[in-house]
């Protein structure tokens, strides 16, 4: 009977690690598919958070000035620089790998309701929804 319950013990204690080898973090510098952007996910608050670092055209063409929040309807909010600008908003674990909140879109002024699922160590699935219609693309780490 000690026998079972040890050999037991040890398998529940190797699938736990196996579990916890297959996490995979957010956290990092992250490049959007379009190549356009960098995007630096911390742990915030119990979740995630994510800013812009990088952008590849960092300043308005027409203005010469650096790139502003300018399609954003809240004129206060239109000045703000697009280097440091949060994207995510309520991002809290949803599952393994997952965590769903809201995500701010700079080249609409919007924000949707929105998933960040690690899908590799190095791949980041980043997915957006209003209503019933949903879209996504897939990010990569940018450096360690």
């Amino acid at each position: 009977m000690i026998t079972r319950f040890a050999t037991l013990i040890v398998l529940l204690a190797a699938l736990l690690g196996a579990t916890a080898a297959h996490a995979q973090s957010a956290d990092g510098t992250w490049l959007t598919q379009a190549g356009d952007a960098r995007v630096k996910i911390s742990k915030c608050g119990g979740g995630i958070c994510g800013h812009i670092v990088w952008l590849r055209e960092p300043t308005d063409t027409a203005t010469g000035q650096p790139a502003s929040d300018s399609k954003n309807p809240n004129p206060a909010l239109a000045k703000r620089p697009m280097i440091g600008l949060p994207l995510f908003s309520g991002m809290q674990p949803a599952g393994p790998n997952k965590w769903s909140g809201q995500i701010y879109n700079a080249d609409d002024g919007s924000t949707y309701a929105s998933s960040v699922t690690a899908i590799s160590a190095d791949s980041l699935r980043v997915e957006g929804c209003v209503g019933a219609l949903c879209g996504g693309e897939t990010w990569t780490r940018s450096g360690r």
